[in-house]
């Protein structure tokens, strides 16, 4: 489940880099289109992973469409809330975080054009090689009240920014 967390946040992640003429970018009066169907994919996904993780013999497969079902109803609900303004504050929180927020301290981060907000929080931090340093992290999304959470890991690189990594 963890390393599908992982994944998720790495596409939403990915996908605030896009630039014109890029799969992922809309144009604005387009955004919500390609952020819902992007969003609806990934929460389809995710979903359906859950739904085949809980699931037991003969019931998994329904669990698995029901995880699909439900994921692609909630992610397509918060991609097409999340627009650019929101996750180049995300991004920004993101990286401000990882590189000098104490572990379990929260960096927040807001649109005050639509009232979204979240947390990032890392988690954990450690060495997988001399000189090398990652952190655990949590990212929770407040949209419309209802709140959405992620957890990742990212890696510093020699430029000073932090890749996430995926799994």
């Amino acid at each position: 489940m963890r390393k599908v967390l992982i994944s998720a946040l790495c596409v939403v992640t990915l996908a605030a880099c896009a630039q014109p003429g890029q799969q992922g970018y809309a144009p604005p009066g387009e955004a919500g289109l390609n952020k819902t169907t992007g969003g609806a994919l990934v929460g389809a996904g995710v979903g359906g992973l859950a739904g085949s993780q809980l699931g037991k013999g003969s019931g998994k497969i329904a669990t698995t469409a029901l995880g699909v079902v439900l994921g692609g109803l909630l992610g397509g609900s918060v991609g097409a809330s999340l627009d650019r303004a929101d996750q180049a504050a995300l991004d920004r929180s993101t990286q401000a975080a990882l590189e000098s927020t104490p572990t379990n301290q929260p960096t927040q981060w807001s649109n005050p054009d639509n009232g979204h907000y979240g947390t990032v929080v890392p988690v954990r931090t450690y060495q997988p090689a001399p000189g090398q340093f990652c952190r655990e992290f949590q990212q929770t999304v407040i949209i419309g009240g209802q709140s959405q959470q992620a957890y990742g890991t990212a890696c510093r690189q020699p430029d000073g920014t932090w890749k996430v990594q995926s799994s």
